[in-house]
């Protein structure tokens, strides 16, 4: 069997591949992130490897790849492990390789991997926060732009329902000309 390690980036991967037992490299490569390059790259290698990747925002798709390969997916908290290996040398050839050596003597910080079902729900979730978050802050501009000119709407639970929005209407048309167009703008 063999450690291998990614160093994965947004465009590519480094990849090392070294002996299980003497920790010899036995390859390296750059590969570009092109569908099948990966999985291309890791059929030259021992099935049922582990494939040790450290927690990136594009690792979903790079852990089916991996498991794809006939490989086992190890996803690396990469906080974790920068100080474990606490190197001041920072080059893709080196984290990976440092990544294989915790491999090989069992102290690898690694963290779980939902299943692509799983993934995908907490996706639809993490969409919902941020749209919830965006309108959030589209409502705090609206008001502070009619608070920086005393205007405030006390009279109404919520500026922002029906009623309250007829008030914003009335009060966009108190504010200068370019603040009442990006209100209006802001407004929909």
């Amino acid at each position: 069997m063999q450690y291998i390690a990614f160093d994965s980036h947004k465009r590519y991967t480094y990849a090392v591949v070294e002996d299980q037992e003497k920790g010899y490299r036995v390859m390296e490569q750059r590969i570009t992130h092109r569908k099948g390059e990966i999985r291309e790259f890791l059929s030259r290698c021992e099935r049922n490897s582990p494939v040790a990747l450290e927690t990136i925002g594009s690792w979903y798709w790079i852990v089916d790849e991996i498991e794809a390969a006939g490989m086992v997916p190890r996803l690396v908290n990469a906080r974790k492990a920068k100080m474990m290996l606490a190197s001041s040398k920072k080059t893709d050839r080196l984290d990976a390789k440092g990544l294989n050596t915790l491999q090989r003597t069992g102290t690898l910080p690694t963290v779980w991997i939902p299943s692509g079902e799983v993934r995908d729900i907490r996706e639809l979730f993490r969409t919902r926060m941020v749209l919830t978050r965006e309108v959030t802050r589209l409502k705090n501009r609206i008001l502070s732009c009619f608070s920086k000119y005393g205007i405030s709407f006390d009279a109404t639970s919520d500026a922002f329902n029906v009623k309250g929005r007829a008030s914003l209407e009335a009060a966009r048309l108190l504010l200068p000309p370019h603040t009442s167009f990006a209100v209006q703008n802001l407004l929909g």
